[in-house]
């Protein structure tokens, strides 16, 4: 006798079943999943929008952001600057005070507070530098000759770098006074080491000539401006400037006298800023420092303006 499998009869309320056409279970499941996935779909979109709305300014709120990028190199920096600067120096006039702006890609040329020369301390070390590179270039001396303890390559970088004074003393006399002389000369400076006099506006054409590429040749102007970043002394134009802004630079210190010599650089435009001080009573002091910063600030908010939102 042959046995017959059960086949489970359907319910009485469910149709039977047909053949390619999902159960009606089945078709609960799709619902469902299809219901969860719109949900998720929601909670996904929901968050999005939370997000573009908190990170909105709320209504008439002025945001501040970083320097516009100039449509073309700056040229000059604008009038508006005299007004700043002036400020400052009315309420530094303790001390003496002298600056130079000078812009490397054209030609325009500022000077504010006194124009008269002060001693450049180390700052002259960059014409220095300058003026051993330029020995190197024209075959009369090179960057392994043995000078003190090391050669000349290593006494360049102390110089500027760490503004060892050993150094710098090693390289003037290796260039020779009446060379360093007729070579600031050469520039359009007049120096003589000896006193050790510049103008604001006598350093920042120093600088503007060797960020330009016409005092010394590519690799040599490539390796004196590494050796003026990350110095041994960064509490002054560098600590005033904003963020973004790359700087160059050479301080100086003596007696009462507190100084550096910068090149600022920012999105394909480059200015040589100055700032000699002198505090009369013969010692540097803190507010000296303050005071350069903030000049530092003024110079880079009149040539680097800062875009607001909303305006």
């Amino acid at each position: 006798m042959s046995v017959h499998p059960v086949v489970p009869k359907p319910g009485r309320d469910a149709p039977p079943p047909v053949p390619g056409k999902p159960s009606s279970a089945r078709r609960k499941g799709n619902r469902r999943l299809l219901i969860l996935a719109l949900a998720v779909v929601l909670v996904i979109v929901g968050t999005i929008a939370l997000a573009v709305v908190r990170s909105e300014a709320p209504s008439g709120a002025v945001v501040p952001t970083q320097p516009a990028l100039p449509a073309s190199p700056v040229a000059a920096a604008p009038p508006s600057l005299q007004d700043s600067v002036d400020n400052i120096l009315s309420e530094a006039d303790e001390y003496r005070i002298g600056l130079a702006l000078a812009d490397v890609s054209g030609g325009a040329e500022r000077t504010f507070g006194d124009e008269d020369t002060f001693t450049a301390a180390s700052t002259a070390k960059v014409l220095t530098a300058a003026a051993y590179y330029h020995l190197v270039e024209t075959g009369q001396a090179s960057l392994d000759d043995p000078m003190g303890d090391y050669d000349a390559a290593f006494q360049l970088k102390a110089m500027v770098n760490d503004s060892n004074n050993d150094s710098w003393l090693l390289l003037m006399d290796a260039v020779g006074y009446p060379q360093l002389i007729a070579y600031a000369d050469s520039i359009g400076v007049t120096y003589d080491p000896e006193q050790n006099l510049l103008t604001a506006a006598d350093m920042a054409l120093i600088l503007k000539k060797l960020y330009a590429g016409e005092l010394l040749d590519k690799d040599n102007t490539a390796q004196l401006l590494s050796y003026m970043q990350d110095t041994n002394n960064e509490d002054l134009i560098p600590a005033g400037s904003r963020a973004g802004v790359d700087v160059h630079h050479k301080y100086g210190e003596v007696s009462g006298e507190l100084h550096d010599a910068a090149l600022l650089s920012y999105r394909g435009s480059t200015f040589a800023l100055v700032i000699y001080t002198e505090n009369p009573g013969g010692v540097a002091d803190d507010r000296q420092a303050e005071v350069i910063r903030d000049l530092t600030r003024a110079v880079e908010d009149a040539l680097f303006p800062v875009v607001l939102a909303g305006k």
